[in-house]
């Protein structure tokens, strides 16, 4: 593995939580975002701090727009690229997703 490529990222898992697909993030970014792009972070290629926020600004409205009124007051929103890449500043591995509870209500599962 080369310093650029660093294997699959928690992205992979944080978009099957939520139920979501390349497309949602590329459809919910108003930043010009690609499906190559979305692809590179998904697989560990190493993104730079900039591709980074907009993918997880996308991800926020992707997530946001799967929501309705009551469930939006619920969401919080993530905040730093922690979560989604393990090799950003910040990342936790044992992150304990603010979110789990809404996931659970979306996927229909008793909490």
């Amino acid at each position: 593995m080369s310093d650029l490529d660093l294997g699959d990222q928690p992205l992979i898992q944080m978009m099957d939580k939520w139920g979501l697909v390349n497309e949602d993030i590329v459809n919910a970014s108003t930043e010009q975002l690609t499906f190559k792009q979305v692809q590179r972070g998904r697989t560990g290629r190493r993104l730079t701090l900039k591709m980074m926020q907009k993918i997880l600004r996308a991800y926020n409205v992707a997530i946001w727009n799967k929501l309705d009124k009551v469930q939006k007051e619920k969401f919080v929103e993530y905040l730093q690229q922690g979560p989604l890449f393990n090799y950003a500043k910040g990342y936790e591995e044992n992150y304990q997703d603010p979110n789990e509870a809404l996931i659970a209500e979306l996927n229909g599962e008793d909490e």
